[in-house]
């Protein structure tokens, strides 16, 4: 009893040895937390008792990041924790991993600097073997720093850069010999597929090896695939020596037939990838990483192929952060994110502007949803070799931690650069990141995000594969209507480039209505859901019919963070989501995509929330999928109508003094579906657009 009460004390990790070949115990409870730069926090007897009591995922910007005044904390905050290391793990190596901290972190173990990190989306990993006394407390401690800082990405960005340990911590226990936690942070497995058809695939399989002891030692390594039952597929051994405190390489190739494939949402099969290190007979390291085989390509006039079908990617753009959490959110807001997105009807999802959450990754590996995963460049280059090196580290990071999901089919090195800061420098910046990413993965497509003022003759947006453009006609910029001819006079300039949309849409607060929808100043307290739908109809009308653009991503599936806003109905606050930030509204122009992308029948009525509404004639305008819907007012049908482009409109519908039933009716394949809303109608006096300028 006596032991058990010092674990909880202490928060020791394990009370014995694992039977398992790699401890990995996430250590996310029991840490103190002071916003401050507390000097002598580092060392191991300093006094934090008065500290806050905290859990991670933590941000000390969960309610100053979202509430606007562009004021909230930037600087530098504390973290420590007392760990107990159980005396079974003495003689082995020992990690501190962390699955993300914003911006700048450096790590104490005992009072000694076990590693820095700079880059907010990255993890970062840290041998802490001699740092540590197995069989007693150690005390470790954390400095974040979430300041602006001009050698680390981003520099800019409309988005609320949160600090804190916003991901998991992990405490690694491994034998001397394994593979290697200390790869950029990442699995130590990457998994490299070529030749891949429907008959065939060859992957090249590499495990990084280390030795953290001072003699060389011999494993054997076991690289096997194995089917989604668990069952082996095909198998194969290698020898392997290793020098003293260094790693190798081990290369593995197997060839596989007629694989299954993974199909996207169609078929999101996948296998796995199970490396297994052994000596002397005795299993001393396991890691296993899913494996989607697939093969792709995209025609400048057809648009995306998955393996050899046409596929549209159709999608949206996903900020991480949530209301009253920022960053630190956790599996459950991760599947709630994804479920909402799936169930829109998506086959894509661009993670902007930075490396997300590997946990997400996974969701879209199992979900069959292709990912565009971004490199955090956006807008701004410092000329400095550290911000060039900081970026390329971040690259590697992103790439290396990412390599084996089968869902990222793109590699983007940039959001919204304005190279008219510097030209030469841009391009030179830009060039030497897409030269990484296809020295560190040649298969996957490189791509940008860029402005759409820029177009295919700026240096940086000429030398990835592909190429995103951010357009937001009819928002920031011109009408909707003006959104085919941006597209047609494009692709007429450069009939080979394969280009997507990477970004259009318009900000809508959910409590503000008006008929009929108009355009108003971005920047004002007024912006109609009405009109974010209107944007929203016209835009994918003109994208659906022109097979040259690849891909199409929302912005954004969210509402999110960004504290320097002051418009809509929410200071702080980007309001170009579909969903509002706590996940609770589904705009109507959700809706919109759901009747377009989600082949499940559907009927939505538009404009619900817009109520009290003026007495008289109103539109009532409905979303379906259906073949046929119905329209009845307080109990009165006003017919039946079909619809070619999912819009069913009935125009001066009579309104009463008072209350109104509102109720359509779809039928698909002999069944019927329904929608249903009231409106209440009053005299109109002043607008609430009026109140609100």
């Amino acid at each position: 009893m006596k032991s058990y009460l010092m674990l909880i004390l202490f928060l020791t990790v394990s009370t014995v040895a694992s039977a398992q070949p790699r401890i990995d115990n996430v250590i996310d409870s029991g840490w103190k937390f002071s916003r401050e730069n507390a000097f002598g926090a580092e060392t191991p007897n300093y006094q934090d008792a008065h500290w806050e009591n905290v859990s991670l995922p933590h941000t000390w910007n969960s309610h100053d990041g979202q509430d606007g005044g562009n004021d909230y904390y930037r600087g530098t905050g504390w973290y420590r924790k007392k760990l107990q290391i159980d005396s079974h793990y003495r003689g082995k190596s020992i990690f501190l991993k962390f699955d993300g901290a914003s911006m700048a972190a450096r790590v104490f173990v005992n009072g000694v600097l076990a590693g820095t990190h700079h880059g907010s989306f990255g993890a970062f990993c840290f041998d802490i073997s001699r740092l540590v006394k197995t069989g007693g407390a150690n005390i470790i401690a954390v400095e974040v720093n979430n300041a602006k800082d001009t050698t680390i990405a981003p520099l800019r960005g409309d988005f609320t850069v949160f600090g804190g340990i916003y991901r998991s911590v992990h405490l690694l226990v491994l034998d001397k010999l394994s593979i290697s936690p200390l790869d950029y942070a990442s699995s130590g497995v990457y998994v490299k597929q070529s030749q891949v058809s429907k008959e065939t695939a060859h992957l090249e399989i590499t495990s990084v090896i280390r030795n953290g002891s001072d003699i060389e030692k011999k494993a054997v390594v076991v690289t096997s695939v194995l089917d989604k039952r668990g069952k082996t597929v095909k198998s194969a051994e290698s020898e392997l020596s290793v020098g003293p405190d260094t790693q190798a390489n081990n290369v593995t190739n197997i060839n596989l037939t007629t694989p299954h494939l993974w199909k996207g949402l169609a078929d999101p099969y996948i296998y796995q990838v199970k490396v297994e290190l052994f000596q002397g007979g005795q299993l001393l390291d396991r890691v296993v990483q899913p494996l989607g085989i697939r093969y792709y390509a995209i025609d400048p006039e057809k648009g995306f192929f998955l393996n050899g079908e046409p596929c549209r990617l159709k999608g949206v753009n996903r900020h991480q952060d949530r209301l009253n959490k920022g960053w630190a959110i956790g599996m459950k807001e991760h599947i709630e994110d994804y479920n909402l997105i799936a169930q829109m009807g998506c086959s894509a999802v661009r993670l902007a502007h930075y490396q997300q959450a590997q946990e997400f990754y996974d969701l879209c590996d199992k979900g069959g949803m292709v990912v565009w995963a971004e490199l955090a460049l956006v807008d701004e280059i410092n000329p400095s070799p550290e911000f060039a090196a900081c970026s390329k580290e971040q690259l590697k990071e992103l790439i290396k931690q990412s390599f084996n999901h089968p869902s990222i089919i793109f590699w983007s090195i940039f959001n919204e650069l304005m190279p008219e800061a510097d030209r030469d420098l841009y391009g030179h910046v830009v060039t030497d990141l897409n030269s990484l990413a296809k020295e560190l993965d040649p298969d996957r497509l490189t791509t940008v995000a860029s402005r759409s003022r820029y177009d295919g003759r700026e240096l940086i947006n000429s030398v990835t594969d592909v190429i995103g453009y951010n357009v937001y006609k009819g928002w920031y910029e011109g009408t909707p209507e003006d959104f085919a001819a941006y597209l047609d006079t494009l692709h007429s300039r450069f009939p080979q480039r394969r280009m997507c949309i990477s970004e259009y849409g318009a900000g809508a607060g959910v409590t503000q209505h008006e008929y009929p929808a108009t355009k108003h100043n971005t920047k004002g307290a007024w912006h109609p859901e009405e009109w974010q739908s209107l944007v929203h109809e016209v835009i994918w009308k003109a994208m659906a019919a022109r097979p040259f653009i690849w891909g199409t991503f929302v912005w954004n599936m969210f509402d999110f963070a960004s504290d320097n806003r002051s418009e809509g109905e929410s200071p702080g606050r980007n309001d170009k989501g579909l969903v509002t930030y706590d996940r609770k509204v589904k705009k109507d122009a959700y809706f919109w995509y759901k009747a377009n992308w989600n082949p499940e029948p559907m009927v939505y009525i538009t404009s619900k929330r817009y109520t009290p509404r003026p007495e008289g004639r109103a539109e009532v305008k409905v979303y379906s999928n259906c073949d046929s819907l119905s329209l009845l007012v307080n109990g009165k049908s006003l017919g039946t109508k079909s619809s070619e482009d999912k819009i069913f409109l009935w125009s001066e519908v009579g309104l009463k003094k008072g209350h109104n039933d509102i109720e359509a009716v779809g039928f698909s394949k002999g069944k019927k579906i329904k929608d249903f809303c009231t409106w209440e109608t009053q005299l109109e006096t002043a607008s609430k657009r009026e109140m609100t300028q």
